[in-house]
């Protein structure tokens, strides 16, 4: 019996699914953006929300915390200094999750987009550099 066993399974043994949430987490930190199935976004959401609330936290303990997921001291400093203060005053709700209406080529798994709510500023520092080049 299953009690008090919450999450997917994913087909997975526990290591392989621990390693591929925070591969998957690692990837949304980076990118703010990927494309995943519908299951893993849904659970990787369990991994990257509190992750966005110890960066809002931002202590000594929670970037302990968080290194101890991703396991990338720039990364951690990146979600500390960059990710936690775009949520500062927001509740919850750092991820979106927008299913996609095409499924998989291979195996017809049903596709999913999942995004952090609020992005970074876009840089206006390389359109000039290209101008200023040309």
């Amino acid at each position: 019996m299953r009690h008090s066993n919450s999450g997917k399974k994913l087909s997975r043994t526990p290591a392989h699914r621990k390693a591929l949430l925070h591969n998957l987490a690692k990837a949304l930190l980076i990118h703010g953006r990927i494309r995943t199935t519908e299951v893993k976004a849904k659970e990787l959401r369990g991994v990257v929300e509190p992750l966005i609330s110890l960066a809002k936290r931002n202590d000594l303990h929670s970037r302990r915390l968080a290194y101890r997921v991703l396991c990338d001291y720039a990364l951690v400093k990146r979600l500390f200094d960059e990710i936690g203060p775009q949520f500062a005053g927001v509740p919850g709700g750092y991820t979106r999750v927008m299913k996609l209406a095409m499924p998989r080529k291979g195996d017809n798994a049903p596709m999913a987009i999942i995004e952090l709510t609020r992005q970074p500023e876009a840089k206006t520092e390389a359109p000039a550099k290209a101008e200023s080049a040309e």
